[in-house]
């Protein structure tokens, strides 16, 4: 059986496990061959394998430019319903944590 097999397997039996509502032992006492340890074993590297982790990804935003009257240009940065306008002088830093503070919650 190959590598690929045997997770496809293990996969298709973990998932008769959680549908069945039955404890570790009760389900493996139906199961031939086997055994609790063994199901516990890959029900730990499945959800390893499973799990989400947060991903970072980056992505175009749209960005206005706008002069309303103002002799000092600028820049509007939109993150979901927030607005947030950035004049020449700002704090690169601060931007950068509210924005991220930001996207987690938006």
């Amino acid at each position: 059986m190959t590598k690929a097999e045997r997770q496809k397997l293990w996969e298709d039996r973990i998932t008769a496990y959680q549908k069945s509502g039955q404890s570790v032992k009760e389900w493996c006492a139906t199961q031939e061959g086997v055994s609790p340890r063994q199901l516990w074993y890959w029900l730990r590297k499945y959800k390893n394998q499973n799990e989400v982790s947060p991903v970072i990804t980056n992505r175009w935003l749209p960005v206005e430019i706008s002069q309303k009257g103002s002799r000092e240009q600028a820049l509007l940065v939109k993150i979901g319903p927030a607005t947030i306008e950035v004049r020449p002088g700002f704090d690169p830093t601060l931007l950068s944590q509210v924005i991220k503070a930001l996207i987690a919650l938006c």
